[in-house]
């Protein structure tokens, strides 16, 4: 497992990350694309699920949920959402990837670029919730 986010932490150094600790960049995301739902705590119950058809889930439990083992890829896959699985049905949860990725274009003018600042904040965000977990 540490080998995993050891490779993590070599990723986001080669795609460019900011000097600013990936943990606060983590920390940064998830209060300002998540908490409003699955709340400051990432455990859920915020006032915003009285309006979403489901609550959302508690994100401290996902290692504890698939056998003690962080699913970062399906973490990744989900915040990214970009990439539609046909027969999973709608999503409950916005595209993230995509809005990260419309932002990125604003910001710069090489895609390539702009791709790996995606990547950067959602692996960023990705370690944060691994540190959450109970």
């Amino acid at each position: 497992m540490k080998n995993r986010f050891s490779l993590f932490l070599l990723l986001v150094g080669l795609v460019g990350a900011t000097q600013a600790d990936e943990a606060d960049l983590g920390r940064l995301e998830f209060k300002n694309s998540c908490a409003a739902c699955h709340g400051i705590d990432a455990r859920g119950g915020t006032e915003m699920s009285a309006f979403l058809r489901i609550d959302p889930p508690d994100l401290t439990l996902l290692q504890q949920k698939n056998g003690g083992v962080f699913p970062t890829a399906r973490v990744y896959n989900t915040i990214d959402g970009r990439l539609e699985v046909r027969g999973h049905g709608t999503r409950a949860m916005p595209v993230w990837g995509q809005r990260y990725t419309e932002e990125a274009a604003y910001i710069h003018s090489d895609p390539l670029l702009g791709e790996r600042s995606v990547r950067v904040r959602i692996l960023a965000l990705i370690d944060y919730l691994y540190q959450l977990q109970r």
